[in-house]
């Protein structure tokens, strides 16, 4: 299970795991989290970090009443794979 932190001084969760950092960059606006950047190391992908990130990032949006705006593709193939998801989704 990766463990993931909201470190809201740099508007980003992160986790930490086999010692590489992977992070989803996030920006507020006006009551909506852009979320603009996902990485996670090339050694560390298929692994379900990514999905843990945005899953705690989107968590977190919801129990804030923020709406969700994914400008990065993988957030947005996420919410699209996860419609349970699909109502946080900021009108344009």
């Amino acid at each position: 299970m990766t463990t993931v932190v909201h470190n809201a001084a740099a508007s980003r969760f992160e986790a930490l795991v086999d010692g590489l950092q992977c992070v989803a960059d996030y920006e507020l606006q006006r009551g909506v989290m852009v979320m603009h950047h996902t990485y996670v190391p090339a050694a560390l992908r298929g692994r379900g970090v990514a999905a843990a990130l945005v899953h705690e990032a989107l968590a977190y949006a919801r129990s804030r009443g923020l709406r969700v705006r994914p400008l990065c593709s993988y957030v947005s193939g996420y919410m699209r794979r996860h419609p349970e998801t699909r109502d946080l989704i900021a009108s344009v």
